[in-house]
Parts: structure tokens; C-alpha cells; sequence
């Protein structure tokens, strides 16, 4: 009977001076297809720092950039599947799973990025994140790569001056409208792919931010660039939405909270580049950069309204009417 009491006893010290295991980390695995040293892949390595600083052990994020873990044509998939947890694909990427983000290609309906960016911030633009939330793909933020200027073998300065090119686009039906609309032919393909297609003269225009057509040295194939800012390019911070959602309430909290601040620094980064970009490709003098007057920008976005009306039920009229209030004139 005693040496029954003395080893109970005993168990009962062992187990409350043995330590418990920590609760093991939440692990994200953030994939992209850029480099590191692009506002995108920077702002990858900013959320891993900071959520390093701020949650400790609680959440371990792992950055796989260059498409190292999964590339642009099953990323989304592997999100859904839940071999990854988070990514930042371009908005032109959701076309599957919700035609509303369409907003986003509609040409020359945003007047700058200020007007991008109000627009983001507006309840109806916040409901675009929650939109794919019944294919398990949780919107976070925006992220903004700048607004796009048309490249061509031959001065764009009037919408008929487009007519028998053929554009190097994304994937987007809004974009095939957009040059339909200007008697242009258009050509889906791999950003990675438009420099070797336009040296082949396989294409002979395209439409990319200033930071894009720098990076690429664009300018070597592309002796006219127009200053259009007809369109902006951008992407989606997603997770997905079991995921997210699963993630203890107080830690998912502070997790936004990160995310809001990351948000911030790579949208500024982006237009900082984006300038830098444009004055890089002036001094290089390779290309003349043609900038519009307000009465031939006005001509532009009048020849391709007509996409507006053709992708409004799609998109919605509430959201085409939200994203026509923020321009300011």
C-alpha cells in the first residue's frame, strides 16, 4: 500500500516538473514568381521580418520567390489544396472565380493611381477581397505594381495608330476587348516571355508599369513608349480562407495588422520604382516617350468605352459605378 502512495506520488512529481512542449508555430508558406528584388518579392521578406519580430514562435513564414515552390499556373490551385497559405497573384489571375476584379483591366476608367487607390479603400472595393471566399481564396490587401503606358514599334499617339498590331497581353478578356477596340490583334503569353516575342517581332507592342519596361529593358525592342496610364497592373495578397480563418483569433488579428503595414510600404515602393523607372528609360534615350495632351488621352479612353459596356453586367453596375466616383473630374 505504501509503495503504491510513493510511486503515485512520484508520478505526479515527474509530470509537474516535466516541461510542456511548446504549441508548434503556424507555418506560412508565402509563394511568388518575382525576385526578391522587385516590390513584391521585397515586401514578402518585410512580412516574414516583421511577423518574426512581432509573434515569435507562434507563427514561422517561409518565402519561396522565383516561382521556387510553385509557378504562375498552379499557385492557385496549391493555395486551395493547402500546399501553400499565402500568395500575391496579378488580379487578372481570379478571371475563374470571379469576373468583378475585371474592374481592375477597364481601360483609362481610373484617371491615375490616386484614383486606384481611392478606390481600394472604398467598402465596395473591400467586399472585391471576400469575393472568391466560396473557392476558399481569402483576399488580404492590395498591392500595386503602377499604372501601364503602351510600347509599340510605332508612335501611338492617336487610337487608329494601334490598328494591325498585335499586343502582348495577360490572359483577360477586358484586355483582348481593350485592343479589339483599336483594330489590334492580341497575343497571351508569360511576362517572362515578351522580350524574346518582340525581338522575334512575333508581337509589336505591349503594355507594362515604367518599372516593367525598365527591368526588362523593354526600351531596346520598343522605340515608341506612350504615356497612357490608361490601366493599372495589380495584385492580390490572398490566403486561403479555411486557413485563415482557422488561425486563433488574437494571432490573426495582429497578422492583419502586419499585413496593413506591409501593404503600405510595398505600394509606396512600387510608385518610388515606378518613377525612378521612368526617368532611367528618359536618360537612356533608347525609346521616345510620347506624352499625351488631355485632348488626345480624352480620345483614347472615348474609343474604348465601348469595353465598358460590354463587361458591366459581368463586373456589375454597382461596381463599375463605385470605381467611376473616385476620379476627380
Amino acid at each position: 500500500m505504501f509503495k503504491s502512495v510513493v510511486t503515485l506520488a512520484l508520478s505526479a512529481m515527474l509530470l509537474i516538473c516535466t516541461p510542456v512542449s511548446a504549441a508548434e508555430p503556424i507555418v506560412i508558406k508565402f509563394s511568388h514568381v518575382v525576385a526578391e528584388d522587385t516590390p513584391k518579392g521585397r515586401g514578402a521578406l518585410l512580412f516574414k521580418q516583421l511577423v518574426e519580430q512581432r509573434l515569435g514562435d507562434k507563427v514561422k513564414v517561409e518565402v519561396y520567390p522565383n516561382s521556387t515552390l510553385f509557378g504562375d499556373a498552379d499557385e492557385l490551385q496549391a493555395l486551395r489544396d493547402g500546399k501553400v497559405q499565402m500568395l500575391a497573384p496579378s488580379l487578372s489571375k481570379f478571371d475563374a472565380y470571379t469576373k468583378q476584379l475585371q474592374v481592375f483591366d477597364l481601360p483609362f476608367l481610373f484617371d491615375d493611381l490616386e484614383a486606384v487607390k481611392r478606390f481600394q479603400k472604398r467598402e465596395k472595393s473591400r467586399e472585391l477581397l471576400r469575393s472568391m471566399a466560396g473557392y476558399d481564396i481569402y483576399g488580404l490587401a492590395y498591392w500595386n505594381n503602377g499604372m501601364k503606358q503602351l510600347s509599340a514599334t510605332r508612335a501611338l499617339k492617336a487610337p487608329a495608330d494601334a490598328k494591325g498590331l498585335n499586343f502582348r497581353i495577360q490572359p483577360s478578356p477586358v484586355l483582348e476587348a481593350q485592343f479589339a477596340e483599336l483594330g489590334a490583334t492580341t497575343s497571351k503569353m508569360a511576362f517572362s516571355e515578351t522580350l524574346a516575342a518582340l525581338q522575334k517581332g512575333t508581337v509589336q507592342g505591349a503594355e507594362n508599369p515604367w518599372s516593367n519596361l525598365a527591368s526588362q529593358k523593354l526600351d531596346s525592342v520598343q522605340p515608341f513608349i506612350t504615356e497612357t496610364n490608361h490601366g493599372s497592373l495589380n495584385y492580390m495578397l490572398i490566403s486561403n480562407s479555411k486557413f485563415w480563418i482557422s488561425i486563433p483569433y488574437q494571432v490573426r488579428t495582429q497578422l492583419e495588422a502586419i499585413i496593413e503595414e506591409v501593404s503600405f510600404k510595398v505600394n509606396q515602393d512600387a510608385e518610388e520604382l515606378n518613377r525612378k523607372s521612368r526617368e532611367q528609360l528618359v536618360a537612356a534615350g533608347r525609346a521616345q516617350i510620347i506624352t499625351l495632351t488631355h485632348e488626345q488621352r480624352e480620345a483614347w479612353r472615348e474609343a474604348m468605352r465601348p469595353v465598358w459596356q460590354r463587361f458591366e453586367t459581368e463586373i456589375g453596375a454597382d461596381v463599375l459605378r463605385a470605381a467611376q466616383t473616385v476620379n476627380r473630374r
